[in-house]
């Protein structure tokens, strides 16, 4: 197992997947991809979300491209339509004497939780044995939402290293959360790897107008605060200190291609007046707050996405190149992947 190498390492498919968020499918079928498989995303007449192989088997064409008939998806090219189950239900053409085809594609256990679309590509009856990670925090009225898609061009692997490894933070200028991260403790198991590090946090949350410090730099100062974060499999998830929690739920594409959401949440769990409020004005806070670390995390994201980019351009064109790593997080993660690829 050690020789794998991690770099073309697929994935456990008997996992749940992030594939879109909640808002992203409407009255209209969507396409997505999920390691290798071209999966079709759309809502029935009731709302639950459907999903089935992004493919017409009459011409292979993408059924992403028709459209939404009675819970049915048609094909655009000659109308063929299908059931939720993959079945071929009509054609629209065809004869008294002809038979439909027997014809049927795959589809997929698809969950709506906390905001996203979670997929499971593996084996149907044990997607409900598995649940999904979730993300909590995201009704929770005390917490304010900031969420950035991650397109990057290399393998996940990349990724979850970068969201493992603390000592990475200069490379972050302005958008940094946190210095001078130290490994205090690594732990781990078949499912999962923690790590935790002491740091220096540059964000304290603790009264109302502090929370301007997600909008001017100027305002922050340094101070120790516990930074855990921690893969399990086959997402990540991290805190720093009481303020904040950061998620990131993977949809790995290929070998060189990774999507990911990453969600942060700013924690108002210190403005105990605020928890007395109506629910009404606690959930117009929270609505209008979202989104307000988002410079802040898409510049973390683009600084990262660029680095990893350049380590899986460099793992193709110099593959015979040894990385020299120093980090016992890294090597607990790449088991990990290894283990469940």
């Amino acid at each position: 197992m050690a020789n794998v190498d991690i770099r073309t390492c697929g994935i456990n498919l008997d996992r749940w997947y992030v594939v879109a968020r909640s808002t992203e499918v409407k009255d209209k079928p969507i396409a997505v991809n999920l390691w290798h498989q071209e999966i079709v995303l759309y809502r029935d007449e009731t709302g639950q979300i459907q999903a089935l192989e992004d493919r017409c088997p009459h011409r292979q064409v993408k059924l992403s491209s028709g459209r939404i008939v009675n819970d049915d998806l048609e094909c655009a090219y000659h109308g063929w339509r299908f059931d939720l189950e993959g079945n071929c239900v009509t054609v629209p053409y065809l004869a008294a004497n002809q038979k439909l085809p027997s014809c049927k594609i795959r589809n997929y256990p698809a969950w709506e939780l906390d905001g996203f679309i979670w997929l499971f590509p593996g084996e149907k009856h044990l997607a409900n044995s598995i649940l999904p990670m979730g993300v909590p925090e995201w009704e929770h009225l005390n917490y304010i939402a900031t969420v950035s898609v991650i397109e990057c061009k290399g393998h996940y692997s990349y990724l979850i290293e970068n969201l493992m490894d603390m000592y990475h933070g200069h490379l972050h200028d302005n958008y940094q959360a946190w210095a001078s991260a130290e490994l205090k403790d690594l732990y781990s198991d078949d499912d999962r790897v923690d790590a935790h590090y002491e740091a220096q946090s540059y964000y304290k949350i603790d009264k109302i107008w502090s929370i301007s410090q997600l909008f001017f730099p100027g305002l922050r100062r340094l101070h120790p605060e516990p930074l855990d974060v921690s893969y399990i499999y086959p997402h990540w998830v991290s805190t720093l200190g009481q303020d904040f929690k950061i998620y990131c739920l993977f949809c790995p594409v290929n070998e060189t291609y990774t999507r990911a959401y990453l969600i942060q949440f700013t924690s108002l769990n210190a403005f105990w007046r605020l928890h007395k409020l109506p629910v009404w004005f606690r959930r117009f806070v929270k609505d209008s707050l979202f989104g307000s670390a988002q410079k802040m995390l898409d510049g973390l994201v683009h600084q990262d996405v660029e680095m990893i980019e350049q380590e899986q351009l460099a793992r193709l064109n110099r593959p015979e190149l040894r990385n020299y790593e120093l980090n016992p997080t890294i090597a607990s993660v790449q088991r990990l992947i290894r283990q469940h690829a």
